[in-house]
């Protein structure tokens, strides 16, 4: 099976690539594998893309597998609805996995490796509360202090670790921990727990484990079963390194098959190995948070609507925006890999998408605060299709047909009584084009009792049609429109950045992250679209004629109540907002 569609490009070059394209070349690995390993107790977000390109991406660039393994060891934070909508995303953008595994699948192997680590002397049954384990782990200054317990015989910890796994203790009673070295200056090295007590139930095993491994040593050994050759994850696993190394080294795997029998057993294949991790820096985007728990909180306090509101990170989320996974596998190459930790400008993010849909959105007329315009030299039953092309620089999107009468609407930003200097737009006894229908002329204002504009009347010239050689004639400004018999009423969701300030992670301030919630991030406005567009398929995608790029909503839209979320506007408009 293909790892994915459209990856990067063959020719890419970082120093991951270049570490694999090495190891490849001197003949210590002759065949590639990868995997892609979240923890199913969230969605994933913006800062993933980056992690499923590279680990996809890379194993496709030279034949090789990537796997997709679910890291269930926390049973208490996960959910088959995050498992499902994590195989969504990655489908999404264009990937397939080798082999769906999950850490569940091996507790069998984590946990003989484990009696081997006792037998070998090398771990120890603890009896120290959680409080009791940091206070002897001593800080980042000063060595921690061994274990009371660290010394107990490879009898008693067997016993121990035996009835640990028969359920007969209460949660947090006991950990099992390894021997390593309780001075080391990396606290990840000082006799790190590797199973700990928890009467879960969990969503593959039900109630077989009131056991559970820890994530490090779990990750180590799952990349060891799986043949991982290179197990690539972001910056903040580099000091785990250490501990990721020991538990492959001294449990070694692939030297001890008698260790996979309990997946082998199961028709498992044996590809045990010995794997490299190496590390690079994370996706991190200005105007957001990738933390789980931060946007969990989010969701829980109803503070967005859920996990795929279009203003969050998640990939839900920005799916429902309109974001695109061309888009996104071009921001993400064009960023590149390194070792170095940064923040990407969101507005990166957002030309990317620009430039994406420029190539590719077919254009359409929306009126988004619509003032009614009525042409009084045109019969009230005038009706007829005019022509206009889908995309002006792509004629094989071909043409369509647009409905126009005597009755447009405009937008209400198009006119003014009163108009500022360099106005360009309409105003009473002005001329506009308007879009490929001809000149037309403001010759009345009608106003409601309060004093507020409820119609426009003018005229439209006659001899300016499209194709006449009136239609030459220079005026200021071109205005886009909806035909009022045939433009369909239409929701618009304008969605804007979450939060206000750049690093709405920063609490130097005695502010939260929450504390920075931008309240205009969603706005709602009711207007029209041209038919064309109302029977848009959902997660359909156009640019409304100069005002942005739209998404039919892919939840919400229907062809008879259209909803169309803007995922971008046609330029940056957030640097002059925040001047």
């Amino acid at each position: 099976m293909s790892n994915s569609e459209d990856t990067a490009s063959p020719v890419s070059t970082d120093f991951i690539r270049n570490i694999v394209r090495d190891d490849l070349a001197s003949g210590k690995h002759t065949h590639i594998k990868t995997r892609f390993p979240p923890e199913p107790n969230g969605y994933l977000h913006l800062g993933h893309t980056r992690a499923i390109m590279t680990d996809f991406g890379i194993a496709a660039e030279n034949a090789g597998e990537c796997n997709l393994r679910f890291d269930d060891t926390n049973p208490a934070k996960e959910d088959p609805e995050y498992v499902q909508a994590i195989q969504d995303d990655i489908e999404w953008l264009g990937f397939k996995w080798h082999d769906l595994r999950h850490a569940s699948d091996y507790f069998g192997v984590f946990h003989l490796a484990a009696i081997k680590l006792i037998e070998d002397g090398k771990a120890f049954v603890c009896d120290l509360n959680a409080d009791e384990v940091r206070a002897y782990r001593g800080t980042l200054t000063e060595p921690g202090r061994p274990s009371p317990y660290r010394d107990r015989s490879i009898a008693e910890n067997l016993d121990l670790f035996a009835r640990m796994r028969a359920g007969e203790f209460p949660d947090g009673a006991r950990t099992l921990r390894v021997k390593i070295d309780m001075a080391s200056p990396n606290i990840n090295m000082r006799d790190p727990a590797i199973f700990r007590i928890k009467h879960v139930e969990h969503q593959n095993t039900g109630n077989d484990w009131p056991i559970y491994p820890m994530y490090d040593y779990a990750h180590s050994l799952s990349d060891a079963i799986e043949g991982i050759t290179h197990s690539l994850c972001t910056l903040e696993f580099e000091d785990h390194r250490p501990l990721y190394d020991w538990c492959v080294d001294h449990v070694a795997l692939h030297e001890h098959p008698e260790l996979l029998k309990p997946i082998t057993d199961k028709g498992f294949p044996n590809e045990a190995a010995k794997p490299r991790q190496i590390e690079f820096s994370r996706l991190n985007l200005d105007y957001t948070v990738m933390s789980k728990r931060k946007l969990m909180a989010l969701v829980q306090e109803n503070l967005v609507d859920g996990w795929d509101d279009p203003r969050m990170p998640t990939l839900q989320g920005i799916r429902r925006r309109g974001y695109s996974p061309q888009a996104l596998r071009l921001f993400v190459s064009r960023l590149g890999l390194s070792k170095q930790n940064s923040t990407i400008d969101y507005t990166v993010l957002e030309n990317t998408l620009r430039e994406d849909l420029d190539t590719r959105a077919e254009r359409r007329m929306a009126v988004i605060d619509p003032l009614r315009f009525v042409l009084t030299n045109l019969s009230d039953d005038h009706t007829e299709q005019l022509t206009f092309h889908n995309h002006p620089k792509n004629a094989a999107c071909g043409d369509r047909q647009v409905a126009f009468s005597n009755t447009v609407y405009i937008d209400r930003e198009d006119f003014a009584e009163v108009p500022p200097k360099g106005w360009k737009r309409l105003v009473p006894e002005g001329e506009v084009r308007l879009r490929g229908a001809g000149i037309v002329k403001c010759t009345e204002v009608i106003k409601d009792a309060a004093g507020q504009i409820i119609e426009l009347r003018g005229t439209l010239d006659l001899e300016s049609r499209p194709g006449m050689a009136g239609a030459e004639r220079k005026v200021k400004g071109t205005l886009h429109w909806v035909d009022a018999k045939t433009g369909v009423p239409t929701e618009f969701r304008h969605y804007d950045r979450l939060f206000k300030v750049s690093n709405p992670d920063d609490d130097s301030d005695g502010k939260s992250y929450k504390d920075h919630l931008n309240p205009e991030s969603k706005q709602v406005a009711h207007g029209f679209v041209e038919a064309s567009a109302a029977h848009a398929a959902p997660e359909m995608f156009y640019q409304f004629e100069r005002i942005g790029y739209y998404v039919a909503d892919r939840k919400d839209h229907t062809t008879v109540a259209p909803v169309f979320n803007r995922s971008v506007t046609l330029r940056d408009t957030w640097m002059q907002k925040s001047q």
